[in-house]
């Protein structure tokens, strides 16, 4: 009964300090102008992920102090997270060069890996592979990599929100099957603090997330899988399934742009999401359709791994029509 109600505090404050930052962003004019990326046509209030952030940073500390948050990974996600979400609350009131955003992402990286003590134990056809040194660099790149799509991706409204949602309540699934309860709650945090903003972000939004929120999700979402492969390697495949919509559409946008020669860094509208967007008129219809893919098509692929399937080969069976289906809504090409 206590851990319901401190849930649905951590809910209720998220809900709360969202509303309280689009007051103050109204007042101090922090809005987000439509330009050439933007999948909106009015100015909209933003920078109400930073309650995404202060609700499950509270959340984590009372779940470190209970004992139920190892304190290496408390540091881990309270480092990592606070140090991308300071830098994109900077760059929502005033710009911040792409170069020194970057760097602030690898330092929060690099963070997160020490004191979850590198890259853990995966698990390839079978075959368990332990990356040793090498797994410091590319456990950095898929943070740095994982927490700019999140960014990326966060262009319609209720998005961003809706695929963290799924993703936290399906790792905190995962956990429960497993018998590791304590181990369930930070996901679960990290889900409802989402919920309370969703509220207000829900299609038509009255508040965006901005660049503190989506970074914060997206280094946090990456730090959880890679916790989540201490316990079972496995796991780090039923997470990156789960993140199949997000990875997929960021992955093949980018690659696309960069083979046609744009600068990644370019403002443009041209992922499978804004293109969908654009051709039903509305973003409630692309939100929930991710939704539904998470839940119908992700999840049962996903579970399918905790209870003993190969990750590698059933993430590859599950990205394969998200592929198809990028492709289909010309995810990377010009407008």
């Amino acid at each position: 009964m206590l851990t319901a109600f401190g849930l649905l505090l951590v809910l209720f404050c998220s809900w709360l300090m969202t509303w309280c930052l689009r007051r103050y962003a109204l007042a101090r004019n922090v809005l987000d102008v439509p330009n050439v990326r933007s999948s909106h046509k009015a100015p909209v209030p933003r920078g109400g992920g930073m309650a995404i952030v202060i609700s499950c940073s509270l959340a984590m500390l009372v779940l470190a102090t209970l004992g139920w948050l190892a304190p290496s990974h408390l540091w881990a996600m309270l480092g990592a997270g606070g140090l991308v979400a300071l830098v994109g609350f900077l760059d929502d009131h005033r710009p911040v060069a792409a170069r020194w955003r970057l760097l602030a992402h690898f330092i929060a990286a690099a963070w997160g890996l020490f004191w979850l003590g590198g890259l853990p134990e995966l698990s390839v056809f079978g075959e368990h592979v332990e990356l040793g040194w090498l797994g410091v660099p590319l456990g950095a790149l898929y943070l740095v990599w994982l927490l700019n799509l999140y960014n990326f991706m966060d262009g319609i409204d209720g998005i961003a929100a809706v695929e963290a949602v799924s993703v936290c309540s399906a790792g905190a699934l995962f956990y429960a099957f497993l018998g590791a309860w304590y181990l369930a709650l930070l996901p679960m945090v990290l889900a409802l603090s989402c919920v309370g903003f969703l509220i207000w972000n829900f299609p038509p939004a009255r508040i965006f997330m901005g660049d503190a929120g989506s970074g914060y999700l997206g280094i946090l979402l990456g730090l959880l899988s890679l916790q989540a492969a201490m316990l079972k390697p496995q796991l780090f495949w039923a997470w990156l399934v789960m993140l199949g919509v997000f990875v997929v559409d960021a992955s093949l946008t980018l690659l696309r742009r960069i083979l046609r020669g744009e600068s990644p860094h370019q403002a443009h509208r041209s992922h499978a999401y804004q293109f969908a967007s654009r051709k039903f008129g509305a973003h409630l219809p692309v939100t929930l359709t991710v939704a539904l893919i998470n839940i119908c098509w992700l999840l049962p692929l996903s579970l399918w791994i905790v209870f003993g399937g190969d990750g590698f080969a059933i993430t590859l069976l599950a990205y394969a029509p998200l592929v198809a289906l990028a492709v289909k809504f010309r995810a990377g090409l010009a407008e």
